[in-house]
């Protein structure tokens, strides 16, 4: 569960050091295996642990979870077993740092982890930030682990699958329509495939009969493609999905694409592994087409 950031030093807002172009991980030996054995051994546990099976779907978006993969890791693994790989992953996860703006990205050079070195999709970051609302904004990425988690699963399953990683922060909903419909857009002229990957857990260090209900508010606006409801259900019900801008943006950007349908692959809570039942975090994986 998130929890597991308190075992990390948390940054101050002071000036930090842009990431060099060469952005080695942040949370390897934390919220995953920092060697690549066992950390390759760690993500094929989690695909057994996830139990697919059946064709795979062509993906538009999709959300994934953010945690120790201990807790979460069965899901990511669900959602990443079970769509078509693209060209690109544009990776979308909320700021937990505070460092950057509102949003955040890197359009070039590589991203490490243990098990693969990712190089950045530089055509596709160049067309993003000449949209104007996207910026260059290394530090936001520095310690950032929403999207870093991601990559050892989508790691497993290709090499060779290039990535946008993008932050975001303190968002109004008609930034979020913004962000998604630009997205769409260089999507559509890229001659390229690509999926967009948000990054979120869903409630936090509830009981677990009321994380689920909270949650199922939140996935039954997803389930119906409606960000607008999501972003409102989220806030109204108080519900501590840390990656409902992330979401948000995902579904606009979908629906601008064509989606028709999302589809929950899987749902836990960190119960499943603690135990404790009184204190939980959410996460689901789902799959938008």
């Amino acid at each position: 569960m998130e929890a597991t950031t308190r075992s990390l030093k948390r940054p101050s807002k002071q000036k930090f050091a842009e990431v060099p172009l060469k952005r080695p991980p942040a949370v390897a030996g934390h919220f995953y295996s920092s060697s690549e054995a066992a950390l390759a051994t760690e993500v094929e546990a989690c695909i057994t642990r996830a139990e697919v099976s059946g064709p795979l779907q062509k993906a538009i978006g999709l959300i994934s979870p953010h945690a120790g993969y201990i807790y979460s890791g069965a899901v990511a693994a669900a959602v990443y077993s079970q769509i078509q790989f693209p060209d690109t992953f544009i990776l979308i996860g909320p700021n937990h740092t505070g460092l950057g703006g509102k949003f955040s990205m890197m359009s070039s050079g590589q991203w490490e982890v243990p098990t693969n070195t990712f190089d950045i999709d530089e055509d596709l970051g160049r067309a993003i930030l000449q949209k104007g609302i996207f910026k260059e904004e290394h530090s936001a990425h520095q310690f950032e682990h929403s999207l870093e988690v991601q990559l050892p699963f989508i790691a497993h399953f290709s090499k060779a699958v290039k990535i946008v990683p993008i932050t975001v922060m303190g968002l109004d909903l008609e930034e979020c329509k913004a962000a998604g419909e630009t997205l769409a857009g260089v999507i559509g002229q890229a001659g390229k495939s690509v999926v967009i990957a948000a990054s979120s857990d869903m409630s936090h260090y509830l009981p677990e009969p009321e994380a689920r209900r909270k949650d199922n508010l939140a996935l039954d606006m997803i389930l119906n493609l409606d960000p607008g409801g999501l972003y409102t259900v989220v806030q109204r019900e108080r519900i501590t999905m840390c990656g409902y801008l992330p979401a948000a943006i995902m579904l606009y950007a979908s629906i601008a694409l064509g989606a028709k349908r999302a589809e929950v692959i899987r749902y836990t809570t960190s119960a499943e592994t603690s135990g404790d039942y009184g204190r939980v975090v959410g996460y689901a994986g789902v799959i938008v087409t």
